[in-house]
């Protein structure tokens, strides 16, 4: 991955972390995204990952600290941001179904158009009527008005 694609994922990735879109991650935010991605940290845990990740020592996640923090924690892993990097299906599929976890915000197994819109919105990607059309006619392969995890999947790859 090129650190231009790596700078574009960390942005989105923070959009969908900041669910109230203020700018800051908060402790429950954080809780929240592990939890989706099936992870679960105590209280305790989430607070030092926030004091870890925090400069400002405010208990919050800011843009900036999020992309130094994350790309720290790559660098710890000896991740290499500019090679391709190959993924398993387990973790592809896990990824996968933690995107649909975050855009799917009342955890009903759709993405609905209001849903889609602002998931769009959060990482900064202001959509128009004809576009989320656009994005909707692709997805909803069976024509529900929703897109549902499969087609979500579908989408993607």
């Amino acid at each position: 991955m090129s650190k231009k694609d790596n700078k574009f994922y960390l942005r989105t990735a923070f959009g969908l972390l900041d669910r109230d879109s203020d700018g800051h991650v908060t402790p429950a935010e954080l809780q929240f995204m592990l939890r989706n991605l099936g992870i679960e940290v105590s209280d305790d845990l989430i607070s030092d990952l926030i004091k870890d990740a925090s400069k400002s020592g405010n208990g919050l996640i800011d843009e900036n600290e999020f992309m130094q923090w994350v790309t720290k924690i790559q660098a710890l892993q000896g991740m290499d941001v500019s090679s391709g990097g190959g993924d398993s299906e387990e973790e592809i599929t896990k990824d996968l179904l933690a995107a649909f976890k975050v855009f799917d915000r009342d955890d009903n197994g759709y993405i609905t158009r209001d849903e889609l819109r602002t998931a769009l919105e959060m990482i900064g990607e202001p959509v128009t009527d004809a576009q989320l059309n656009q994005v909707l006619a692709l997805g909803d392969i069976d024509h529900d008005g929703r897109i549902d995890y499969e087609e979500f999947v579908k989408m993607l790859l």
